[in-house]
């Protein structure tokens, strides 16, 4: 990948429609899966699940339906077929790391005080904190119920992984809120990034790691899927970043510089504030104080200026030359690797 500057914007057409072949291929094959599962939930979660999901709008009647990219249940079908298992047998594994990515979802939603998914009104806005929270906790418990009764032979070493995952998410999360009341000064760029990995690195490698189980790798390829979804994942935190300061709210479905103005200490936030730039010194003055009405024009100009954003991206396709290497020690045959290849490049080259 190189530095920065070597780096293409966008993916190439190919890679790109490789990319999105395999998300909806995986979305055809998991969606019925989890549908089952939510359609198993009590009345009032199941309700919520299904708004979150973009399957039911919020008076219940049936939505066309948003329910993301899929990129974790991908990461773990398309694992699985490059270490030359069966797709099939792993759909329920792929359904339970999607339920778990969307319990994190509906509870972070309630913690940021995030409005909208997906380019709708997040659940707790609809339902309430309650219903959002309790919906979020039967997702975690379909996840794991899903594996437990799952007959192949990996399931109940997946269990314990995903398992295992979901306290390093909830650690991650929750130095995550706590960084959220010091001051700029006393987060440093390493606790970020461990912090990052935590969030959503985990996850991802867990999704990889799932796959190579199911597919019956050995515990040193099973790690290596691991490594590579975590810095692939931190690529995709690192990218995530920038479009939450920088990206288009008509692509992302979200507003722009929301965590500026929550003065969340984001990965280009810190890398700017530990710049020792003046832009630096004017970044940590902003965000020393409460976000008053009209800053936030400044305050992303100053993460621009103490090199934030440059930070980020060359970060970004470090953390993706180091995925790559790992893959190779799993993967070395870069025809089986090119589904994982094409998945990693999608999600770390977007712009919105």
């Amino acid at each position: 990948m190189g530095r920065h500057g070597e780096r293409r914007a966008v993916p190439g057409p190919s890679e790109g429609q490789e990319a999105a072949d395999v998300l909806e291929r995986a979305r055809a094959l998991v969606d019925p899966e989890l549908r089952r599962a939510i359609d198993s939930l009590p009345g009032s979660m199941r309700r919520v699940a299904l708004y979150h999901f973009g399957w039911e709008h919020a008076d219940g009647t049936p939505a066309a339906g948003n329910a993301g990219k899929a990129i974790r249940p991908a990461l773990v079908l398309t694992a699985v077929r490059a270490l030359g298992g069966q797709q099939a047998a792993a759909v329920r594994a792929a359904a339970a790391v999607e339920l778990i990515h969307n319990f994190t979802l509906l509870h972070d939603d309630v913690m940021d005080r995030d409005t909208t998914r997906r380019h709708r009104a997040t659940a707790w806005t609809v339902f309430g904190d309650a219903d959002a929270i309790l919906a979020g906790d039967a997702l975690q418990a379909l996840a794991l119920q899903l594996l437990a009764e799952d007959p192949h032979p990996a399931s109940a070493a997946a269990a314990a992984r995903l398992a295992g995952c979901v306290v390093e998410l909830c650690a991650g999360q929750h130095t995550d809120t706590a960084m959220e009341q010091l001051g700029p000064d006393e987060v440093t760029l390493d606790e970020c990034l461990a912090m990052a990995e935590a969030k959503t690195g985990a996850l991802i490698g867990c999704a990889c790691a799932l796959g190579g189980l199911y597919a019956g790798a050995d515990a040193e390829d099973v790690d290596a899927l691991d490594a590579f979804g975590r810095e692939a994942g931190l690529a995709f935190q690192l990218i995530d970043d920038v479009i939450g300061i920088w990206g288009d709210p008509s692509r992302t479905g979200k507003p722009a510089g929301a965590d500026l103005i929550a003065r969340k200490k984001s990965l280009p936030v810190v890398a700017a504030l530990g710049s020792g730039t003046p832009a630096a010194g004017e970044l940590a003055e902003l965000y020393g104080a409460p976000y008053r009405e009209g800053e936030l024009e400044r305050t992303v100009l100053a993460v621009e200026r103490a090199g934030g954003r440059d930070w980020a991206q060359a970060q970004a396709a470090d953390r993706m030359a180091r995925a790559m290497h790992e893959l190779s020690r799993a993967v070395p045959e870069p025809e089986a690797a090119g589904g994982l290849l094409a998945l990693a490049e999608f999600v770390t080259r977007r712009s919105s």
